[in-house]
Parts: C-alpha cells; sequence; structure tokens
C-alpha cells in the first residue's frame, strides 16, 4: 500500500492473491456462559464460551471451520460462539457494539477498514507482545500506526477484478477482454447463448463497489490520492470516474445481468457458479477459492476490470485479519485462540488447505493452485496490478456504497453519484480534522 500521511502502516506486498472477503464483522447477542471478566478457561477447569463476530459474507474464513473449533475447544475448554451479521450492517452494528459495550471477544475485519470504520487505535489491543508477532515474515500487513493490531497466517492480498468461468469463455470461443467494447460483445455472446453474463450481487453494497474500486486507481496515479486526502483534488474533478459509473450500470442496462441486483447477495454467488447459472462476476479471487472448495472441477480465473485500455488488475488491501477489542471480556482466551491459530501445525494445515502465502518463518507456502499462479504470471509478474481506491481512503466509504446502490434504483445518475459522494467525502474528512479541509 501506498503510504499515507495519517498512517505509519498498512503496507502491502507480495501482491500474491487469495482469500477472504473483504471486510467483515457480525452480530448477534453476547452468550458468555461462564466465568467473570478476566477469568480464565484453564481457572478450575472451566469452560468459557468467547464470541467471535464476523460477517456472513465472510463464512468461508478459515477462523471458523468448525473442525478447527472443534480442536480449539477439546484442547481448551473454550467454545466460540459466532455472531453472525449482513454484510451490508457490519461497521454499523459493530460501531454499536463497541460504543455501548456489547464488545464481542474477537473480530474479523479489513485492516485498512478498521482504521476509518473502527477507530482501530481507540478500540482494539495492540498485539506486539504477542509470541506470534516474532515468527512474523511481514509484520508490516498486520500493522498500522507502528504496531501490530490484527491477526492473520497469511500475507496475501486479495485480487479483485471479473471472475470468469474458463469453460463458458472456450466453448463460445471468447478472448478475455481488456476494453470495456470488447467486454460487452462478449456479455452479448453469452446472453445470446442463453447464460446470464453477470451476476450482480447488490442487495450488499459493497459489491458494487469493486468495479469502481479497481476502475478509479487505474484512471489516476496513486498520488493524485495523496493530493485528494489533502484537498487539493476533488473526486469529481475526473471524468473518468463518471465513466466508469456509467460503464458499470451500462452493463445491467442492457440486460447482461440477473434481473434483481438489489435483491440478490452475495451468499448466492457460490450457487450460481455452481451451477454454472452466471459466466461472470465482478469480485475478488476469494471466490474462485470458495467456487473450487466446493467443486474442484469449476475451473474459473480473474481478469482485469476492463474499464479502460490496457487495465491493471486490483490489488485490496489484505482482508478478514482478526482483532481483540480493548473492552472485550475474555482477552486472555481470545488471545489463546490466536495463538492456537498460529501454531506452527495448525497453521501449515491452513496454509497447505488454503493455499496461503505464509507469514510465519516456520510455515511453508505450497505450490500455488492454478488460478493464482495465472494471476502471478498475468499479472504481478508483469507489474499489471493497481491497489484499489480503498486502500488510500482515510473516512467510511459506506456513504458511498450507498449511493451506488441508488444509481441502480433508478434514483441517481452517474454524475450524481459521484458529486453526493465527493460532499460526504469532504464532510467525513472535516469531522476527522483531517488538514485541509
Amino acid at each position: 500500500m501506498k503510504p499515507i500521511k495519517k498512517w505509519s502502516g498498512i503496507a502491502l506486498t507480495g501482491l500474491l492473491s487469495v482469500s477472504l472477503a473483504a471486510c467483515g464483522s457480525g452480530s448477534g447477542n453476547t452468550g458468555n456462559t461462564t466465568g467473570d471478566k478476566g477469568d480464565s478457561a484453564s481457572a478450575g477447569g472451566k469452560k468459557v464460551t468467547i464470541e467471535l463476530a464476523i460477517s456472513k459474507s465472510s463464512q468461508d474464513s478459515p477462523f471458523i471451520d468448525e473442525t478447527l473449533l472443534d480442536n480449539f475447544e477439546k484442547e481448551t475448554n473454550i467454545h466460540i460462539n459466532l455472531q453472525l451479521l449482513p454484510a451490508e450492517q457490519t461497521a454499523t452494528v459493530l460501531q454499536t457494539k463497541l460504543a455501548v459495550n456489547e464488545t464481542p471477544d474477537l473480530v474479523q475485519y479489513n485492516l485498512a477498514s478498521a482504521t476509518t470504520d473502527l477507530n482501530l487505535e481507540r478500540n482494539f489491543e495492540i498485539l506486539d507482545d504477542e509470541a506470534w508477532v516474532s515468527r512474523l515474515e511481514n509484520k508490516d500487513v498486520l500493522s498500522a500506526y507502528g504496531h501490530v493490531y490484527s491477526f492473520h497466517i497469511s500475507q496475501d492480498t486479495g485480487m479483485q477484478g471479473v471472475v470468469y468461468n474458463k469453460d463458458m469463455f472456450e466453448e463460445y470461443g471468447l478472448e478475455i477482454p481488456t476494453t470495456f467494447e470488447e467486454f460487452l460483445a462478449v456479455c452479448e455472446t453469452l446472453k445470446s447463448n442463453g447464460i446470464t453474463p453477470v451476476f450482480m450481487p447488490y442487495k450488499d453494497n459493497w459489491a458494487a463497489n469493486i468495479w469502481p474500486a479497481a476502475a478509479f486507481a487505474n484512471a489516476v496515479e496513486p498520488s493524485w490520492f495523496d493530493q485528494l486526502n489533502a484537498n487539493e483534488v476533488k473526486w469529481t474533478d475526473v471524468p473518468e470516474f463518471v465513466t466508469a459509473l456509467e460503464q458499470q450500470y451500462e452493463v445491467y442496462e442492457k440486460g447482461y445481468t440477473n434481473a434483481d441486483v438489489l435483491a440478490d447477495s452475495y451468499d448466492m454467488a457460490v450457487g450460481k457458479f455452481l451451477n454454472k447459472e452466471v459466466a461472470m462476476m465482478f469480485m475478488g479471487d476469494w471466490l474462485i477459492e470458495s467456487v473450487a472448495e466446493k467443486d474442484p472441477s469449476i475451473s474459473l480465473g480473474l481478469f482485469a476490470i476492463p474499464s479502460g485500455d490496457d487495465p491493471k488488475i486490483g490489488a485490496s488491501p489484505l482482508g478478514g485479519q482478526l482483532f481483540i477489542p480493548k473492552e472485550a471480556k475474555y482477552k486472555e482466551e481470545a488471545k489463546k485462540f490466536l495463538d492456537y491459530v498460529a501454531s506452527q501445525e495448525v497453521a501449515q494445515q491452513i496454509v497447505d488447505e488454503r493455499a496461503y502465502v505464509s507469514n510465519l518463518s516456520d510455515v511453508t507456502t505450497p505450490e500455488l493452485p492454478g488460478y493464482k499462479q495465472e494471476i502471478v504470471d498475468n499479472y504481478i509478474t508483469p507489474k499489471k496490478t493497481t491497489l484499489t481506491t480503498d486502500a488510500y481512503m482515510l473516512v467510511d466509504r459506506s456513504e458511498l456504497y450507498r449511493a451506488l446502490q441508488d444509481q441502480f434504483a433508478g434514483s441517481k445518475t452517474a454524475e450524481q453519484v459521484l458529486s453526493t459522494w465527493s460532499d460526504k467525502f469532504i464532510q467525513l474528512m472535516k469531522d476527522k480534522g483531517v488538514e485541509g479541509f
């Protein structure tokens, strides 16, 4: 990640893909069943239930694997209860929980987003002194403001673009499009053969930002975002941003998508690809992994969002880390879970199963799956990657996501979406007290 003045960290290196759905944590009633604040599960052999908050869109997370949780409970007598939350409400509910002291013991979220959405410094534990930190190969991908705030065993960053069914492309003689006009032609061929070209699950409003997040970053140099964050330029100053929003809407308007884009959700995506109902989706490579887990015979790949000439693939900020809130009831038990997952044996098993690029010195990175190696060969090695706009943002982006939904509801044009977001961005930066606003 390109450094920003307000941050001291969250560097993204080795832009190898995988993994976890964007941001996320969850909800539900807290259900700690035994012990007072600070009690240890090992004291007196009492069982303790700790809460892990995670988004429904992140249910492919390795940290909530049923076997993993069962084995952890058998070894430690600590039960983990999952709080699940609809993706579009994740940030709001977590903000409320943190504010009213209904704090979970563990939160899975995106580190870059946590700095803006959840007030990272105020609400979460610094983990610098945990034993596993000394084994990290790349501490920066788990750090912000000069400290380790989050946990993961992978140092990968999710790649974002167009997930596509390679077999369908081969069957109909389609080439990977590198321009928007070529992309529309691909869609037309698929539609004429009775296939829904693109699945848009925009009930989950964050999903509507996959196309813009890469397209916007492709349209400007990284230094432009420094100017944006200093109030020297505005979102409305770049005509290509409007074009990118118009392009995404045009795909819908031409009938190349599911009919109910504002009713269909991300949790339907795996099934759509498994059933071969759709050919493409604007999403990250974590979706490919999720489909492969269900049916390895389905061959999916990823190509860059074709919003302009010679597009680069979007590299999103590392997502899906675990955090421990400062007000967690069972902080020591939460830390025991991190220790357990970070143990050489457990971490190696997860890394092997998920084909992660290991971030632990004593855990070996396995051979990469085919789709990931293609991303390396086609985009990473030739340096055709660009950090998505999320990497540069200092404020909550939920108002942008809602404005994007408004476009598909027909209540805003692309220009109005951008103008609405530009005004909101300025206000949010003022509220944060950022210099220049």
